[in-house]
């Protein structure tokens, strides 16, 4: 600690919590939505419920492992660092999340697989429309009993811009949409360059079709015949449908389909994705990494033959989002663990030229041109057409960065959720404490005359600053404010006016031993901020010890006790020392009746005057 002879220079505090407080608010007006509005809880504005319904492949209950694990991803998905208000509850066999505000596509997002793989595309991307068209033409010349207009394909061919056959020379196709300019992270539908190659094609082996499932006129394996005509038909009592168990009948159909190493199940699963490229993908999440798989992408515009993967979302170190300079869009940086790293440094290396298609729940999400080895463990995804927001791209990062879920959900109709105490508690409470704010103020005002005022400008620097960081924090990481985040403001609020009254107090215990105004404010603040620091750490760690442990609105409360704890310190050291100082200093401020030491400076005389007469004695 610095002597109180020291030099001191309070237009410098000051200035420097000038500049700390115009930059949070230039961050406030001049980022994001730029409205200076903190966002609210569940309990304050109400929210969003949405319920997410786990599947899986074989239509069996989901575990209570697989389902507690779900539930742990989803929270940190929507939680982050544990103060948005959310909640992620388990009823049944299914997920039910609370979000703060009215958007329900936020909740749905959360409930999404997130399985991420990297597979090489077979072929060039296929316009979902020239497909549509072909299949239309051909539908025209088979009701006129002649061939298809234009020299289109015989029913049951290759639609036009389709992947050479798995096993069959590759050619480049000048309807493709693959830029050979384009960098590693180019959105997947740019234009084409006829003169790149395609790229290299990967053989499969032969494998029957997958058997259909049987019409409703044949009888499935295993069950009895129809009775013949004239014999009556046995009683029987069919048993209501099992939800899970057609949806496992439709994911093993769009499996055999969809990842086939046949051909021919190949180019017609190409023309079957054509009219299903808008509509909620079955398999989504579900698919397998060790088989190809024809797939849509994520703008529904084209469709995509890919290899096995090559690298999986688990096999990621960490993901951020961010603006690239270069491409003026925003990306996600991806960073892969050691392994992983190798398998894509030696992969762009050897496979340059050629389309690579990062896949999430089954859906092409880019699908850049490798135009260079990419060593390092690093690269980047790009949107397709729309590309990506700060949002989404903010979004797509947290996903990555936490894992993919043991379950795929499928959601139900978005409900919105009342709330629970309402804009009219809310303001009552607040009222309620701007009447006992005001109260302090005025306690301040007749027991410490000017100093109180000094602490009612503290206290509403220190509030300005508290506002302007709370909106900043609901926009960055997604905080939400609620009562009990109002009550840690509040009793934060209250420890800063206990370091008022420490400082104020040392500063009458100087007095008392015959100092003046002027030389005992800076020996006091010297005795002062020691106790003033000591109390604020260990508010401030009963809050992080609260914050680490507890759970829920217990998380926002410690949050906003630690931030104005913090600010508290800042904010007598940058402010209210300064201010001080700056009134000892002034003759007018030194008097008895404005600054309210009169009663202690007549104490300080009497024991004068009573050392005095001691030492005649």
């Amino acid at each position: 600690m610095a002597s109180s002879s020291a030099p001191v220079h309070p237009y410098r505090y000051l200035t420097l919590f000038l500049v700390l407080l115009i930059g949070v608010y230039l961050l406030v007006f001049l980022t994001g939505d730029k409205r200076a509005d903190p966002k609210l809880g569940i309990d304050l504005q109400g929210g969003t419920r949405v319920t997410l319904t786990a599947r899986t492949p074989d239509g069996s209950r989901p575990t209570r492992d697989a389902l507690n694990q779900a539930q742990q991803i989803i929270g940190a998905r929507v939680n982050g660092l544990g103060v948005s208000g959310s909640e992620v509850v388990i009823d049944g066999d299914n997920l039910v999340i609370t979000v703060p505000g009215n958007d329900s596509n936020e909740a749905r997002n959360l409930g999404q697989t997130a399985r991420l793989f990297i597979r090489p595309v077979i072929g060039q991307p296929i316009p979902v429309d020239a497909i549509k068209q072909q299949l239309n033409a051909q539908q025209g010349g088979a009701q006129q009993g002649g061939p298809p207009p234009g020299g289109a394909p015989a029913p049951g061919g290759p639609p036009p811009g389709a992947p050479p056959a798995p096993g069959a020379p590759g050619a480049a196709n000048p309807e493709a949409p693959a830029n050979p300019e384009a960098p590693a992270n180019a959105p997947a539908n740019a234009p084409a360059n006829p003169e790149v190659p395609a790229p290299q094609p990967r053989p499969y082996p032969a494998e029957p079709a997958p058997t259909p499932p049987p019409s409703p006129a044949e009888p499935a394996p295993g069950q009895p015949a129809a009775p013949a005509p004239g014999q009556p038909a046995p009683p029987a009592a069919p048993a209501p449908p099992d939800p899970r168990k057609d949806l496992a009948a439709r994911i093993k159909f769009e499996k055999e389909l969809r990842q086939s190493t046949n051909q021919n199940l190949l180019l017609i699963a190409v023309q079957y994705m054509a009219g299903k490229c808008d509509q909620q993908d079955v398999l989504a999440g579900n698919d397998d990494p060790n088989l190809p798989l024809v797939t849509c992408s994520q703008d529904h515009k084209y469709i995509y033959v890919l290899d096995k993967s090559i690298i999986s979302g688990d096999q990621i170190k960490n993901a951020s989002s961010g603006f690239d300079q270069q491409s003026g869009a925003f990306v996600v940086d991806v960073e892969f663990k050691d392994k992983a790293a190798t398998t894509w440094a030696d992969f762009t290396a050897a496979n340059i030229g050629t389309q690579t298609a990062f896949t999430l729940d089954s859906e092409v999400v880019s699908a850049p041109q490798i135009r260079e080895a990419i060593p390092g463990g690093r690269t980047q995804i790009s949107g397709g057409n729309p590309p990506f927001t700060a949002d989404s791209a903010k979004q797509l990062a947290n996903v990555l960065k936490y894992g993919s879920l043991p379950l795929s959900f499928e959601s139900s109709e978005a409900e919105t959720v009342s709330a629970t105490l309402g804009l009219a508690s809310l303001r009552a409470g607040l009222i309620a404490g701007a009447i006992g704010l005001a109260l302090v103020l005025v306690y301040s005002l007749l027991y410490y005359r000017v100093l109180g005022l000094l602490t009612a400008l503290s206290l509403v620097a220190s509030g300005a600053m508290v506002f302007g960081i709370l909106v900043l924090l609901g926009r960055y990481i997604n905080y939400t404010l609620d009562l009990a985040g109002i009550a840690g403001l509040i009793i934060g609020i209250g420890t800063t006016a206990d370091s008022f009254v420490v400082f104020f107090e040392r500063i009458k215990d100087e007095i008392r031993e015959g100092r003046s105004f002027r030389s005992a404010v800076p020996r006091g603040w010297a005795r002062a901020r020691k106790t003033i620091l000591s109390g604020n750490a260990v508010t401030f760690l009963a809050a992080a010890v609260l914050y680490f442990l507890a759970v829920g609105q217990v998380k926002g409360f410690a949050f906003t006790l630690g931030l104005t704890t913090i600010l508290d310190v800042v904010v007598v050291f940058l402010v209210t020392w300064p201010l001080v100082y700056l009134a000892s200093k002034s003759p007018t401020m030194a008097k008895p009746a404005l600054n309210g030491l009169g009663a202690v400076q007549q104490i300080a005389r009497e024991r004068r005057a009573a050392a005095s007469a001691t030492g005649r004695g």
